[in-house]
């Protein structure tokens, strides 16, 4: 049996690992479960499920979690909380279903504990790749991505990792596909939220609408597998991604727009096991379409392999110089069309240059945020 401990268990992502611990419970045992701050959904969890611990990030809603908690549970709270869930003896895998630059600290800590983490947390990769890697390998840890791009990579990979020659990430494109740019100005967060495909989180689904979810997973594939990846426009989702070897044949993984297969084999890898996911029906499916991007209406993808190719601490800057425009676009703050700018102007400040060491991703994120707002509460960005 598999001990689990889920960081981020109220989510998407964490919603439905749990279902998949529901439907094999002989399977796996919730040892530790951790919220932000939804302290309902943890309790209800916690009763369900009798984890070890329990773990509300937000430090002010200690006292109410602790007066309600079951019996028997451990209750922690802050980011030391989250800290001692990720890293607790009986959890074997760790699942990282929160979003944002605070992701990397967990990811760290749970593979310095000799973790096999299931991540669904973009940020720690892009922010901090390499630190990952050392730690895994210093401490007997193993990533297994969860991203459904990543894991679609992952599976075509098995038994032929050496012989990939390149990399393609599909990409629905988001609510905005087909817009102009002067279609563009002026959309809202409740358009940007409203993804035809994905059913997701709004920070994720703000970086679908600007194609900076795509940036993401760019450095993110390049952490994973040492491929600078390529990416098409895939309206319809049914192919994840693709892999193309040697010999020019590709590989893709196929399957219908849902987390649940690459949460399910994040979890259960290498084995397969039943799902409730409908068969794909390739008669309904239809036609499967791909389209070149447009990286000048959505240049956010440019602008990540820009940070990339800079190294250092510039992939970490352009996370957090990213959430802190999305959360702005979200709170009526910035414009949709400023966000590429905003990110531009923190990535030149100059953060990304000091060294790569995990305080310094930390820190460097948290200024980086802060200039962020600053810069746009000095109303220095236009549509």
């Amino acid at each position: 049996m598999t001990g689990l401990a889920v960081i981020g268990c109220s989510g998407s992502i964490g919603g439905q690992t749990l279902a998949v611990a529901r439907r094999y419970p002989e399977r796996f045992k919730i040892c530790a479960l951790a919220v932000n701050s939804d302290i309902d959904f943890l309790i209800r969890a916690a009763r369900e499920f009798g984890p070890e611990v329990i773990c509300a990030r937000n430090p002010a809603k200690y006292s109410e979690l602790k007066s309600r908690a079951p019996e028997g549970c451990e209750v922690v709270s802050g980011a030391e909380g989250v800290r001692y869930a990720a890293t607790l003896p009986r959890a074997d895998t760790v699942m990282l279903a929160v979003s944002g630059d605070a992701g990397f600290i967990t990811a760290y800590d749970a593979l310095n504990a000799g973790k096999t983490l299931a991540l669904a947390n973009k940020e720690s990769l892009v922010a901090g790749g390499e630190l990952l890697a050392e730690a895994a390998l210093a401490h007997g840890g193993k990533i297994i991505p969860v991203d459904s791009e990543h894991s679609a990579i992952f599976q075509c990979l098995q038994g032929a990792e050496n012989r990939a020659k390149r990399i393609i990430l599909t990409a629905s494109g988001g609510p905005f596909r087909g817009y102009t740019a002067e279609r563009l100005k002026g959309v809202t967060p409740e358009a940007a939220l409203a993804h035809p495909v994905w059913k997701m989180g709004k920070k994720i689904t703000v970086d679908s609408a600007t194609m900076m979810n795509k940036g993401l997973e760019i450095i993110e594939a390049y952490r994973l597998f040492g491929i600078v990846p390529d990416y098409v426009i895939h309206p319809q989702s049914i192919i994840h991604s693709m892999v193309e070897f040697e010999d020019n044949a590709v590989l893709a993984q196929l399957g219908l727009p849902t987390m649940e297969i690459p949460i399910q084999y994040a979890l259960t890898y290498p084995e397969r096991l039943k799902t409730t996911v409908k068969q794909i029906n390739f008669t309904e499916a239809g036609k499967l379409e791909f389209f070149e991007p447009d990286e000048e209406l959505f240049p956010c993808p440019k602008i990540a392999g820009e940070a990339l190719a800079a190294g250092g601490l510039f992939p970490a800057v352009m996370c957090a110089a990213n959430e802190a425009a999305a959360d702005a676009f979200l709170s009526g703050l910035l414009p949709f069309c400023a966000i590429p700018g905003v990110i531009r102007d923190a990535l030149s400040h100059g953060f990304g240059i000091a060294e790569v060491t995990a305080e310094n991703i930390v820190l460097i994120a948290k200024a980086a945020k802060e200039y962020t707002y600053r810069r746009i509460k000095e109303c220095a960005y236009k549509p």
